[in-house]
């Protein structure tokens, strides 16, 4: 079952259409696919150097490695793991942005309603708050 708040939340974006026209939200489309494809990038980037960090780790013996280098790599290997996950978090966020596009509710601020400036929808185009609505939260 549905959280009230994410029944409200498909409520009130049935009501709500883009203050963008189709132009503008092709613009945003881009931009959101190519940040969407640096990030997956990114991903296949930090992917590879753990499999590169576990083949070495693999092919160290025990006398040949100092226990401080070993913690080194392990943290090096936790650190990967992590940016892996924020970045897939990331790439879930362009997605949820690319779907707003598609159903014509990209743009307005989940919180008030009111329409997302341009400004802040191209520094941060997965938003889906507002200034205003960010600064309240912030209190």
């Amino acid at each position: 079952m549905e959280s009230d708040t994410t029944q409200d939340e498909a409520a009130f974006a049935k009501n709500i259409v883009t203050p963008f026209s189709e132009e503008v939200l092709d613009h945003f489309k881009v931009l959101i696919q190519e940040k969407r494809e640096a990030a997956h990038e990114d991903v296949g980037r930090m992917r590879s150097q753990l499999a590169d960090s576990r083949e070495q780790a693999e092919n160290d013996t025990a006398y040949s490695h100092h226990m401080a280098d070993a913690g080194t790599d392990a943290m090096e290997r936790e650190k990967l793991y992590l940016m892996i996950a924020r970045e897939q978090k990331y790439i879930g966020y362009l997605d949820r942005a690319l779907e707003r596009i598609k159903n014509k509710t990209y743009g307005v601020c989940k919180v008030t309603g009111n329409p997302i400036s341009k400004e802040r929808l191209e520094a941060v185009p997965h938003t889906e708050i507002s200034i205003e609505a960010k600064l309240k939260q912030k209190k």
